[in-house]
């Protein structure tokens, strides 16, 4: 079994409330669990207007197919064009950990 981690550290665009910026991450968290099956949410700064961290996690049998979809959940942020990616945290968790 492996389990694979990812943060993401996010600006968000022209956010000026707590209402618009969960009209911005509430998207984004949906379309991680619909595509990919992954368990996902806003995991940090919750109090703050123009940043947040999303967290997601994975489980897979097999470390190339966990792999691809943890790339495939980067892309998706990175694309996203009314947040900018600050930085991504992956971990990687194997049986033999």
């Amino acid at each position: 079994m492996y389990v694979g981690t990812l943060s993401f550290d996010l600006l968000l665009g022209d956010v000026h409330s707590l209402k618009e910026k969960r009209s911005v991450v509430r998207p984004i968290v949906a379309e991680l669990q619909r595509k990919y099956a992954v368990s996902a949410a806003e995991v940090d700064h919750a109090d703050l207007h123009r940043r947040t961290i999303i967290g997601l996690a994975v489980v897979s049998g097999d470390a190339a197919h966990l792999t691809d979809v943890l790339d495939r959940c980067e892309r998706l942020v990175a694309a996203r064009p009314e947040v900018e990616l600050l930085s991504v945290r992956r971990r990687f968790h194997g049986d033999d950990d």
